[in-house]
């Protein structure tokens, strides 16, 4: 997976009805710029904190299911009520769901702004270089 430690946010957009999460981002390293879209599929929940103009990313990191409940104890209790990420009656049956459906703990870490973390299936980074033509 390519790296997009420091690349810079631009925008992202959540497709609640298609499961996907695109975001877009650039990278300013060499001389010539990359655009990354980082794009998650078959999303079932996500969290994004602080989105600001600017926002850099620090890492993508696959943490593991087993860091997902403890992590969002909080936001877990607010939403079961609601039937969200989805329902279930206890931390073990909503983990062994998660397993089930093949999800992965995407969290995003941030060196400043939009930080957070995705339910998904799968995470694909797809890179583009740009060139002066590009950027008119």
């Amino acid at each position: 997976m390519p790296s997009v430690h420091d690349n810079i946010i631009l925008s992202y957009e959540v497709d609640l009805e298609n499961e996907r999460i695109r975001m877009r981002t650039r990278s300013y390293h060499s001389d010539l710029s990359e655009d990354t879209d980082i794009l998650f599929s078959g999303v079932l929940a996500h969290s994004f904190e602080t989105p600001l103009q600017g926002s850099i990313i620090f890492d993508i990191d696959d943490v593991g299911l087993d860091c997902f409940i403890s992590y969002n104890r909080d936001l877990l209790e607010k939403g079961k009520g609601q039937g969200w990420p989805i329902m279930y009656e206890t931390d073990e049956e909503l983990e062994t769901k998660l397993i089930e459906g093949d999800y992965l703990y995407f969290v995003i870490s941030s060196s400043y702004g939009l930080s957070g973390w995705v339910l998904a299936k799968k995470v694909e980074m797809i890179t583009k270089m740009r060139n002066e033509q590009d950027e008119e």
